[in-house]
């Protein structure tokens, strides 16, 4: 499937100069998709690599060290989600990913995400969009703070979260958290009684200037049934209709009887 913005579109300004220019890895095994993306990356201002397939790219990447991979989800050999796997095996700081994917299914999304990708851009797409979002995705990269002093645990009920050991646990008992999961929970826990929207949410806790609402949405569904003692009547993340989730430190206590109705529509 091709890219949607016609060859006449015009590029994207060029990538501010801040020493060499910045790598790119394209790991797609459509020869047009590919020489489109690489054009669009070389006339922004970013040296270009390309892989055909998922063997060739774990080779690429090896001697290449791009500063960031533009993944296509299905490629012969090995898959994408197998490239983004094994290259988040390695030591040092993980090299970020965009995934280009063609399917549909928020599944596929969300299984992405969950090992490591930091942003996805679904085909059709527009060239130029998937470059902004490249230089997104490697400020955020370039711009993260140095390390600090291991934070304090977080504690609400029996509910608590170590930042610095990235570990959660509930009554006692350790809780099985993807990364984006454990993010999403420290950040509410350090805002008790405050609703974030959606868009709060994807910009606040994960750095995104762009992407699918509805991946918070999934997510904070599934922080619900591994944090919640009912999953389906949710009593720490609460929706609060018309305008996002909030985190209630006394969730286990009962509401009160005449207390407003909370969820439905666009969020649950």
């Amino acid at each position: 499937m091709h890219p949607a913005t016609p060859p006449s579109a015009p590029p994207p300004p060029p990538v501010p100069s801040h020493g060499p220019p910045r790598r790119v890895l394209v790991v797609e095994d459509d020869p047009t998709v590919a020489e489109v993306v690489t054009g669009y990356l070389s006339r922004a201002g970013y040296t270009t690599a390309h892989a055909a397939d998922g063997f060739a790219a774990l080779d690429r990447a090896a001697d290449f060290r791009p500063h960031l991979v533009v993944l296509d989800l299905m490629l012969p050999g090995i898959d994408g989600l197998e490239v983004c796997r094994r290259l988040r095996r390695g030591d040092g700081p993980a090299v970020p990913v965009v995934m280009l994917t063609a399917r549909g299914e928020e599944a596929d999304r969300i299984l992405g995400l969950e090992l490591g990708a930091d942003d996805y851009v679904t085909k059709p797409f527009s060239p130029r969009e998937l470059v902004l979002r490249i230089g997104s995705v490697l400020r955020r990269a370039e711009s993260a703070p140095p390390a600090a002093a291991p934070a304090a645990v977080l504690r609400a009920g029996d509910l608590t979260a170590d930042p610095g050991g990235r570990r959660a646990g509930r009554a006692g008992r350790a809780l099985s958290l993807t990364s984006r999961e454990f993010d999403l929970l420290v950040f509410l826990m350090r805002h008790p009684g405050r609703v974030f929207s959606r868009e709060e949410l994807l910009h606040r806790v994960w750095g995104w200037e762009f992407g699918d609402l509805s991946t918070v949405t999934v997510h904070v569904r599934r922080l619900r049934e591994k944090i919640e003692a009912d999953p389906a009547a949710p009593r720490l993340v609460t929706t609060v209709w018309g305008a996002g989730y909030r985190f209630d430190p006394v969730g286990d206590e009962p509401p009160p009887e005449d207390g407003p109705l909370l969820g439905g529509g666009p969020l649950s």
